[in-house]
């Protein structure tokens, strides 16, 4: 699958999504169930302030309401950011996610790119101190980093965030997917929040709340949230993502069944996608980053499987794809599909 992201089952219908990493245990029930409710309020302006979720992440993060800014999904806050702080000079890795760099050149942001090299099994090392400087206003991070599942080692993540303050650069660190790692919470920016860290986190992912659009952002300072609050449309969060968004909160135990289940299935389709001689990259996300020579997705979709093809990253050439973790069911019908497309 070669679209701009992943998840085009409006194109492909009917077909095996593997393309988008959304929690395989779907969406939880009490969420579908408040989202149904909420209709009965959509005939009203949603809360521009989000008052009641914001309490509620609140209580979940421990941190003050003034310090959190919802948006329209994780997307909307890169861009509301970037427009807020008007940064001249950043600093991004390459591969990762494709939208910090389009918000950048959207503000006309000079991107200075960091190299994650396939000899480093695509770790962000040491090296990367070097580039951060009085020059640069503003860094990317995204642990676990998306495409390649990996998290950013926790030291180095402390002495970026050392440096960044000492240089006063704002440190964007995307915690979209972590959680789903385990032991994730000891992996996070958030041990070391300080002044000129922002955190990103979405609810898209781990509660598979996708066409719903909601994320939202952890600051370090009043001032940088308050830069980000009053930038952008008023009303950014719909009435129905704010009351799937507090009933999300209150699943506790569907997410350590989830970090689990993502665990074991993560496992079994990287010992299968090995088995096959593919090179695979260790991920701790809950999708797999994997290299093949053969146009793995063009012959899966003629079997109505769709994959990530990662051509679009900046950093990669042909040859690297990404498949999320989904179902022991639905993993096995695209392990046997791929053994088919690979055999001829």
């Amino acid at each position: 699958m070669t679209d701009k992201h992943g998840g085009n089952v409006y194109k492909y219908k009917n077909y095996l999504d593997f393309s988008a990493n959304i929690n395989p245990l779907g969406m939880p029930e009490s969420v579908r169930n408040s989202v149904i409710e909420s209709a009965d309020l959509c005939d009203i302006y949603p809360d521009p302030f989000c008052t009641e979720l914001v309490g509620k992440i609140s209580d979940n993060e421990k941190i003050k309401p003034s310090r959190i800014v919802c948006g329209n999904g994780a997307d909307d806050l890169i861009y509301r950011i970037v427009s807020a702080l008007k940064p001249e000079n950043a600093v991004i890795c390459s591969p990762s996610f494709t939208e910090y760099g389009k918000a950048l050149k959207e503000n006309n942001c000079r991107i200075t790119e960091y190299i994650l090299s396939e000899k480093d099994n695509f770790d962000i090392t040491s090296d990367f101190i070097n580039y951060l400087n009085h020059d640069t206003d503003i860094v990317f991070l995204c642990s676990p980093n998306n495409p390649t599942g990996k998290t950013v080692n926790i030291d180095l993540l402390r002495n970026i965030a050392e440096k960044c303050l000492e240089n006063d650069i704002v440190l964007i660190c995307d915690e979209c997917f972590m959680d789903f790692v385990c032991d994730g919470k000891n992996k996070s920016s958030r041990n070391f929040l300080n002044r000129k860290i922002i955190i990103l986190k979405a609810f898209t992912k781990i509660y598979a709340m996708a066409g719903l659009r909601l994320g939202y952002a952890v600051f370090g300072s009043d001032e940088l949230a308050e830069k980000v609050r009053s930038n952008g449309q008023y009303w950014s969060v719909s009435v129905s993502a704010q009351c799937g968004g507090i009933a999300a909160l209150d699943e506790k135990d569907y997410l350590l069944t989830t970090v689990e289940f993502v665990r074991k299935e993560r496992e079994f389709l990287t010992t299968e996608l090995s088995d096959m001689k593919l090179k695979v990259f260790e991920s701790e996300a809950n999708f797999i980053f994997f290299r093949s020579s053969l146009p793995l997705d063009i012959l899966l979709e003629k079997e109505k499987i769709l994959i990530r093809n990662c051509n679009n990253y900046s950093g990669l050439g042909n040859g690297f794809f990404r498949v999320a973790v989904k179902t022991h069911e639905e993993n096995i019908i695209f392990v046997s599909a791929l053994r088919r497309v690979l055999n001829g």
